[in-house]
């Protein structure tokens, strides 16, 4: 089902992209945006590992550094039939992580300080299981793909605002056209766009969480853990640049989250919906860990 939705997430961006895009130069004009909007998320996306540890200031780590942390991530990494992903530690005291990586040969799992401090042995496995999820179903690629068109339309949206304003469009260029309309589709596209972005991000999430369960074979400890990280990360702060702040397992900036309208613009679904498909999982006769 979280497949499903994404996909249907996805057909929506693609739709954005070509009513927007056919506002300016039609198919031709839609078609340059997504070019350059697909050459610097791509760029982003090639390189993202070294950028987004640099983000977290995080330090890649060998066998003899963490022998337990990286017994455990080799351990798990076998049960997903993955290879071995770069392991790391970020310094803050915040308990959290996150992977990155373009594919899952070139693949990062990192943990926060404050992770290998603060949660339990099954809770830590719970959350790297969750991460090597998230390398399994190639999420990273997923919201490269989804950030990409969401630029895209952005850029498109720009143009399109300021020739409604200043009468580039619905004139001369093409008569049969309503400036105000268009202007309003140019503020509302992008908008829409960053929503459905969101909501991809999110649908990942719920599928590691239980894609996670199943690799580790325990929901209610990747539960556990999503509810002391979640309440952590209310009282120790982490600075991170909000572009790295998604990727984390909980929302790692404190006070950005909302109620109502407002979750619709939130990068994360709720620790409580979580928890409670998790719980729903522990308790389906149907669920089965991998290698069970």
């Amino acid at each position: 089902m979280d497949r499903v939705k994404v996909f249907l997430l996805m057909a929506g961006l693609t739709a954005l992209l070509v009513v927007l895009g056919g506002a300016i130069g039609g198919q031709s004009g839609a078609m340059l945006f997504f070019v350059l909007a697909a050459v610097m998320n791509f760029a982003m996306y090639w390189w993202s590992d070294k950028a987004v540890l640099a983000m977290y200031r995080a330090k890649v780590i060998g066998p003899e550094d963490a022998p337990e942390l990286y017994q455990m991530v080799d351990r798990l990494r076998q049960r997903a039939g993955l290879p071995m992903p770069t392991v790391a530690i970020a310094p803050s005291e915040q308990p959290n992580a996150f992977a990155t990586g373009r594919n899952a040969e070139r693949a990062v799992v990192c943990c926060t300080a404050g992770l290998l401090r603060l949660v339990s042995r099954d809770e830590l496995e719970g959350v790297l299981a969750h991460e090597l999820a998230h390398i399994k179903h190639r999420h990273m690629l997923v919201g490269t793909i989804a950030a990409t068109m969401a630029g895209a339309i952005a850029m498109i949206g720009n143009i399109v605002k300021w020739g409604a304003i200043f009468g580039g469009y619905g004139r001369d260029s093409d008569k049969g056209s309503n400036p105000v309309a268009l202007l309003a589709l140019a503020i509302v596209a992008p908008i829409a766009a960053m929503i459905i972005q969101f909501a991809i991000s999110r649908q990942n999430e719920y599928q590691a969480d239980r894609t996670g369960a199943t690799i580790s074979g325990r929901p209610r400890s990747l539960a556990g853990a999503l509810t002391k990280l979640d309440a952590y990360s209310r009282r120790i702060p982490m600075a991170v640049n909000p572009a790295a702040a998604q990727l984390a397992i909980v929302n790692p900036l404190a006070g950005t989250r909302g109620l109502g309208m407002l979750r619709l613009f939130s990068t994360h679904p709720s620790t409580e919906e979580r928890v409670a498909r998790l719980e729903a999982l522990a308790q389906s006769p149907e669920f089965r860990p991998l290698g069970a």
